[in-house]
């Protein structure tokens, strides 16, 4: 699989059409009007039910009914409001303790799936969700949908060594068996030798003829990425054997060769090798070229960005002392630069300050995802522990970035706001038994909140209940006798209450 995995959604996402300002159709006064009513329908059958329920009050005898209903209130025990009491705390229990677990295992509260997925199509929802083809609600979903598909686009992991050939030619099929059936990087180096012998052959052969047809440019592309691809792996082998110059020069050749293909993110694997040279200047070079505003950014860049200038001020920094004289200009570029990089990806400091155990990186990443978080930590960890203070000074103003970042994260500060499809994709990317981070932290759906209130009042009631038959007996009587519909049903309730009232002493004397 190439670079950038997922640009076939992408690709698919730029072939749909744009909708153009201005050429929305005008709605008739019907479409006007089916569009007014679609708002109001439940406010129209709330309407008609009480209208008919007013309607049909005495063939049904509904305040007979209501007065028959409070006597037999009136003349309940307390042992039936233990029972009712009890039986409620344990079935709100038991949807509580559900809610919970389906909200960690899925991100989402069972019962406003089930509300949305069944409840709202019976309420109209369904109906006022479809738009015109042309209308403004339909380009807004188009957009959403388009920019969420941006956002979550899964990248190949640029760090990573193995895996990742296509079926096309001779040198593919020995990336592939260097990808797929070597054991060492020595064995994966020697194949890749020999695939780059017969990549440039076929990249020489395309280049002759890439001005013949549409097909022939096509190839000549196809071969080319092949080339950088065996190339570059060939750097990576050559990092790991511990030959880091070589790598270096291998990625700047390319680098200079192919500008173009800034896509593949060859930056990312030459600032590592540079930083492991601790070749300080060298790295602000390459960053200075790639950290550009035009350009995608990655935690490596911003990050790297951040680790230089933490460089020049943390062998000294001392939270006390900042406290006391207040920051200097290159401390405060310094937490600058790592709020920067937090808001960007906030889920890399657990793992540079080892607050999260680290797992072996996924093949692809998500950007601004708990997968590139892994990646750059299980790379550059060892490059933030080099400098003296480094650590000390990210753990000491990590946090401070979510102080600026508008809650909630309906913009961002320095970065588009930050993407709500991340968890989704990482859980896909990530083995089962890593626990995947997720931002911002979920609240907790309303119900959990109102299954565990509703849980805890009944239980208690349950138990003073119990405990105290006669108080609960005397509030369960008073509470009922403020809602009494008619003073007609006065007499019967004050002959209920005096029979509570032995029952409840027998109760209690019992």
């Amino acid at each position: 699989m190439a670079d950038g995995g997922g640009s076939g959604e992408a690709a698919a996402a730029r072939a749909s059409p744009a909708p153009v300002p201005g050429l929305n159709p005008t709605l008739g006064w019907r479409e006007r009007l089916r569009a007014g009513l679609a708002g109001t329908r439940a406010l129209v059958w709330l309407v008609a039910g009480l209208g008919l329920l007013y309607a049909l009050r005495i063939p049904l005898r509904l305040c007979e009914n209501l007065a028959a209903v409070t006597v037999f209130l009136n003349s309940l025990t307390p042992k039936f409001y233990v029972a009712l009491t009890g039986t409620s705390s344990l079935i709100s229990g038991l949807i509580f303790v559900f809610e919970w677990w389906y909200f960690h295992k899925h991100g989402t509260s069972f019962i406003e799936q089930v509300s949305v997925s069944h409840l709202q199509p019976l309420m109209g929802g369904t109906e006022s969700s479809i738009s015109e083809p042309g209308s403004p609600s339909r380009n807004r979903e188009g957009e959403t949908s388009r920019q969420n598909l941006s956002e979550c686009k899964v990248w190949r992991n640029p760090l990573n060594l193995f895996r990742g050939a296509e079926y096309r030619s001779c040198a593919t099929a020995y990336v592939l068996l260097a990808e797929e059936e070597a054991t060492t990087i020595v064995d994966a180096e020697k194949l890749f030798k020999q695939a780059l012998k017969a990549g440039e052959t076929i990249y020489r052969q395309s280049q002759q003829c890439q001005h013949q047809s549409p097909q022939h440019e096509a190839q000549l592309r196809r071969d080319t990425n092949v080339l950088v691809y065996i190339k570059r792996r060939l750097a990576m082998c050559a990092r790991k054997l511990g030959r880091i110059r070589e790598a270096v020069k291998i990625m700047r050749d390319l680098m200079k060769e192919f500008p173009p293909l800034t896509m593949l993110n060859i930056h990312e694997n030459l600032l590592e090798s540079l930083l492991e040279l601790q070749a300080y200047a060298d790295v602000q070079a390459v960053l200075a070229k790639y950290d550009d505003i035009s350009l995608p950014k990655s935690a490596a860049i911003c990050y790297t960005a951040a680790l230089l200038k933490t460089r020049t001020v943390s062998e000294k920094f001392s939270p006390e002392t900042a406290s006391r004289r207040g920051l200097s200009t290159a401390e405060i570029n310094a937490v600058e630069a790592i709020h920067r990089a937090v808001e960007f990806n906030p889920h890399v400091p657990k793992y540079l300050l080892e607050m999260k155990s680290l797992i072996l990186p996924p093949e692809h990443i998500l950007k601004r995802g708990d997968s590139e978080a892994i990646a750059y930590a299980f790379f550059h960890l060892q490059h933030w522990k080099r400098i003296e203070g480094a650590l000390n000074l990210l753990q000491c103003t990590w946090e401070g970035t979510f102080r600026m970042i508008p809650h909630p994260l309906e913009k961002g500060h320095l970065f588009y706001p930050y993407p709500s499809c991340t968890e989704m994709a990482d859980r896909e990317l990530l083995p089962t038994f890593h626990h995947v981070s997720v931002y911002p932290k979920k609240e907790l759906p309303l119900f959990i909140h109102f299954t565990a209130g509703f849980c805890s009042s009944t239980a208690m009631i349950a138990i003073l209940t119990h405990q105290f038959p006669e108080i609960m007996g005397f509030f369960a009587k008073a509470v009922l006798g403020l809602w009494r519909p008619q003073p007609w049903a006065s007499s019967g309730f004050e002959e209920n209450t005096q029979d509570l009232k032995s029952e409840d002493l027998g109760l209690s004397s019992g």
